[in-house]
């Protein structure tokens, strides 16, 4: 197998990655208070609002840690 080979399969592997992350983000947005956490900070005034997801951030990292974790012992076996 070349090194294109392999690379264009680690694209295809990230790319439907990509789809699946922006699904469940999507999912998120409309079925749970992702976005609307504790720890998220908003602000808001006459002429400006400021949305910063700080909480939902956090556990998005934590979820797509464990998810990139358990694809990478997956595909090294």
């Amino acid at each position: 197998m070349g090194e294109l080979d392999v690379m264009g399969r680690m694209l295809i592997v990230f790319g439907v990655l990509l789809i699946v992350v922006g699904g469940l983000i999507l999912l998120f947005a409309r079925l749970g208070p992702f976005g609307r956490l504790p720890g998220d900070i908003v602000i808001e005034r006459e002429n400006f609002s400021c949305f910063f997801p700080l909480t939902s951030m956090i556990l998005l990292s934590i979820l797509l840690t464990i998810v990139l974790n358990v694809l990478v012992r997956l595909l090294s076996r």
